[in-house]
């Protein structure tokens, strides 16, 4: 997020939101809207981006999600990280929101909702079960939340994916629905496969953002690297994440619109799951004392989903022209929005439940240490 301090006329140094960040909604909602057209009007758009694929993954999609999040994690201050790992509170509290409740959640709202569409069904079932290391990045600073308690969660639940998404899938496909007397699918995907998810979509901005603040810091100072060189690359973020955007509604721009009955009624468990899992994450920080920051970081990082994986699972184990790919799609499509509102819940919420303003907080990095700080205390 993009911001250049002002003075207010008590002397106190506020930040102005740039252009793209105050407009933001629209750039989604432009970039959306012109995913749909290009996937609907121009043909064989949808089937190019399709063939353009490596191990299951879209090359296109790939590199807009890794200009997306580069920027972001480039501002982490990874010698913080360690204060992060210490707050048990915050780690297993994200560790209960993304493994066990949100699972679990998805696997109920899909059996209410759809117990007559098993497709549909299973492809909502298989999003619940991919959990977010991508956008939930940018969300999470959108919203001034924690950036290392983000990227120490984000990571933690990267590990946990790669061991228990193909265990998972087996229970809450097969094994759970078994013992309901409920109708029962199978999931077959590879841990190289999740791991290589994880490997691309992590592992290498992750990689790039801590060499950028290493090799910055080293050679040209702190101040340098904050004041001058992340303002330059931080927008970057937002332009990568309407690419994205772009990619994903051109993609299946001709099914969304063709079949706008069945994405509707995909739609409404999905927007269900965003809302309580985002509310229950900051609820859930606020109650343990994690203060605004870290419990909006909770927040994001339980209501995202990693939708790359989800769609290539779901592709791979039950084709492209199959129901549960199109659910697949139909989650980012629905989280973005959601989220991106979310964002804007997030800052209210900010100043009327826990009594601080994280804008202005940011204005200065004393005021953002003090604020940090002072959430890390245990209360």
């Amino acid at each position: 997020m993009s911001n250049q301090a002002v003075a207010t006329p008590s002397g106190r140094a506020v930040p102005r939101l740039s252009t793209l960040d105050r407009w933001l909604p629209l750039w989604i909602a432009l970039a959306m809207i012109g995913g749909l057209l290009l996937g609907r009007l121009v043909p064989g758009v949808s089937d190019l981006l399709a063939r353009l694929e490596v191990g299951g993954i879209s090359i296109p999609i790939a590199l807009g999600l890794l200009v997306m999040m580069y920027p972001v994690l480039a501002k982490v201050r990874y010698d913080r990280v360690a204060a992060v790992t210490g707050d048990k509170r915050l780690l297993i509290s994200s560790l209960v929101l993304n493994w066990l409740i949100g699972p679990a959640l998805m696997f109920v709202l899909a059996w209410t909702f759809l117990p007559d569409l098993p497709e549909y069904r299973t492809g909502l079932i298989i999003v619940g079960l991919a959990r977010c290391i991508a956008m939930v990045i940018i969300w999470n600073d959108l919203a001034c939340g924690d950036r290392e308690a983000a990227a120490v969660l984000v990571a933690i639940n990267s590990a946990f994916q790669v061991v228990a998404f193909a265990l998972l899938g087996w229970f809450y496909l097969t094994v759970l629905p078994g013992w309901l007397g409920f109708d029962t699918q199978g999931l077959d995907v590879s841990i190289g496969q999740i791991a290589l998810n994880v490997l691309i979509f992590l592992g290498v901005p992750l990689i790039a953002g801590f060499a950028s603040r290493y090799i910055g810091e080293r050679r040209r100072g702190r101040d340098w690297y904050e004041q001058r060189f992340l303002p330059r690359v931080g927008p970057w973020a937002l332009y990568g994440l309407l690419f994205t955007i772009v990619l994903l509604f051109a993609l299946q721009g001709e099914r969304i619109t063709s079949q706008p009955w069945d994405v509707a009624r995909i739609a409404v468990p999905l927007l269900a799951y965003f809302a309580i899992m985002w509310f229950v994450g900051l609820l859930t920080g606020k109650a343990i004392g994690l203060g605004y920051a870290r419990s909006t970081t909770l927040a994001f990082t339980a209501a995202g989903n990693n939708f790359e994986l989800a769609i290539a699972v779901a592709i791979g184990t039950f084709g492209a022209a199959s129901g549960q790919a199109l659910a697949g799609v139909v989650g980012p499509l629905i989280e973005v929005p959601v989220l991106v509102g979310l964002v804007y819940v997030s800052l209210w919420t900010a100043r009327h439940w826990f009594g601080t303003d994280p804008r202005a907080d940011i204005a200065t990095p004393a005021a953002t240490d003090t604020r940090r700080h002072t959430e890390r205390t245990p209360s």
